[in-house]
Formats: structure tokens, C-alpha cells, sequence
């Protein structure tokens, strides 16, 4: 159905071309001032505009005013992704007899956006983050179809995570004490372990070269202090805790780092991470 209605736009602005002024573009012009000189072999173009999502204009548009609010209001201090969990009841409980999440997309799209919106909500208007001057997220789609997003959030001066010493405030890195936070526990367990890849898994997607891409298992440490190229070393003490995860015992190696508010919110994979640089703007 998506790409009936993408086929349509695109026929619509094939047909509609001096709606959009692409004489102005000079395609026929620019060709034969390089070389060709048979008009036959020069093909149409067809101009879109900016307005269409998914085409270079729009995607520069978009990285320019991202830069653009960097440039006034400072880099970006939180870096969030949000993976759809199919097992979300909301999900399992409107399926029909037979189905799976993956039959459903409108479904699982439906409810994806909505807990984005209440993310949204959090961040900006309840502010578990403090106060917020700017943020910018893209949405894109697993090849299995499950929808995630990244999200970049710019804090406000006053609230500007600048020492080691407020990493924990934000982002964990540890699995919690089962006796004490067996939920927690439970979410970490089920959502935010890596792999295992490395040794325990040479054949997992994460491995090139021999090395994984992510730097999984993560070396152990005592506390919170920024690394030499700029990215965090969050804590991840060697307390004897593990979980079995896809058949393999791990300890906080393996852990994808999360922020425990959110993990109990949304019970899903969701990433958070300290920024150190304009290079997550480039990635979105």
C-alpha cells in the first residue's frame, strides 16, 4: 500500500513539473556543457521537491537544521533509541486468532507512535531529563518491519552534563541486584543484553573481522570517567552478577546501557547514551 501511494506522488510531480519551476535546474543545458551533444541521449529529468520525504533534498534539508540548532544552542547531550516490542499486550491483545505481530504493521505502527508520543511528553513537558532546549529524532524500520527511533536531545545550559561525576543520573550500565529490583532484573535480562557475539558467538550479525563492531564484552570499571576519544566509560563493576541470555551466562560486559525510568516505562530496548559530539547528527 506505501508504495502505491509513493508511486502516485512520484507520477503526480512527473506530470506537474512546471508546478515546481524545474526549468530552473538546467538539466539539459548542464548536459550538453559536459559533453553531450545529441540531445536524444540526454534523458528527462524529473525535479522533486524538497517537500517529498526520503529524497537527498529533503534528507540535507533536515541535516542542515539539525546543525543549525547545534551551532545555536550547543551538541547534543542525550542519545535515545526505542525498538518496538511486539510483546507489548497492547499489541498481542488485538491480534486475531493466528496472527503474529509481523501480519499486523498498521497495528504495530499504531501503537509504536504512541508510546513515542508519551516519550516525547517526558522528555519535553515532564522533564525527567531536566529542561530541554532543543531535540531532534528520525523513525526508521527493522528488516524484520519493527519500527525504532533515535532521538537526540540538547540540554539547556544550566543543565549541560559536563563531569563523569552526573553520568549515573542518567544511564546504567550494570545489571541491577535481582533481590532487590527483581522488575528491573527481569527487563534488563529480557531487553538490553548484547549478543553474546566474540568468542561465545563467532557467527553473530555484530561480528566483522573477527572484532565486534560494537565493542561487546565491554571491559569492566569501577566508575564513571570519559574516555580518551570522547566517549564514556559508564561503571560496570565486577560484583559477580550474570544472566543467562540466548543460552550463555553474561555479567555487566554485556550490557547495553540504559536508563532504568524508562526501561520500567516502556519495557522495550531503550538505549540511552552521554553524547560527546556532533557525530550522532551526522548518523540521524
Amino acid at each position: 500500500m506505501y508504495i502505491k501511494l509513493e508511486t502516485t506522488r512520484l507520477d503526480y510531480y512527473r506530470r506537474n513539473q512546471a508546478e515546481i519551476r524545474s526549468e530552473l535546474y538546467q538539466g539539459i543545458v548542464d548536459s550538453v556543457a559536459s559533453g553531450e551533444t545529441r540531445g536524444t541521449e540526454v534523458g528527462r529529468r524529473v525535479v522533486l521537491p524538497s517537500s517529498f520525504i526520503g529524497r537527498p533534498r529533503d534528507m540535507r534539508k533536515r541535516y542542515l537544521d539539525a546543525m543549525a540548532l547545534v551551532r545555536s544552542l550547543g551538541k547534543p547531550d542525550l542519545f535515545i533509541t526505542m525498538t518496538c516490542n511486539p510483546e507489548w499486550p497492547e499489541i498481542k491483545n488485538n491480534l486475531f486468532d493466528g496472527q503474529t505481530p509481523h501480519d499486523r504493521p498498521d497495528l504495530v505502527s499504531r501503537i509504536f507512535r504512541a508510546s513515542l508520543v508519551d516519550l516525547k511528553d517526558q522528555i519535553i513537558k515532564k522533564k525527567i531529563f531536566d529542561s530541554i532546549a532543543a531535540y531532534v529524532y528520525v523513525i526508521e524500520f527493522q528488516k524484520s518491519g519493527l519500527p525504532y527511533c533515535h532521538f537526540l536531545v540538547i540540554l539547556k545550559p544550566e543543565f549541560k552534563i559536563s563531569s563523569p561525576d552526573v553520568f549515573y543520573r542518567y544511564v546504567s550500565a550494570e545489571i541491577p541486584n535481582m533481590n532487590l529490583f527483581p522488575r528491573l532484573f527481569e527487563l534488563v535480562s529480557h531487553h538490553m543484553m548484547h549478543g553474546p557475539c566474540g568468542n561465545l558467538n563467532k557467527k553473530c550479525p555484530c561480528m566483522v573481522n573477527g572484532q565486534c563492531k560494537h565493542h561487546y564484552p565491554r571491559s569492566h570499571s569501577d566508575q564513571t570517567r570519559q574516555g580518551r576519544d570522547g566517549y564514556p566509560i559508564y561503571r560496570r563493576r565486577d560484583n559477580g552478577i550474570t544472566v543467562e541470555a540466548r543460552g550463555c551466562q553474561l555479567n555487566s560486559q554485556w550490557v547495553v546501557p540504559y536508563n532504568p525510568y524508562l526501561l520500567y516505562r516502556y519495557d522495550c530496548h531503550i538505549n540511552v547514551e552521554i553524547c560527546s559530539g556532533l557525530t550522532a547528527v551526522k548518523y540521524l
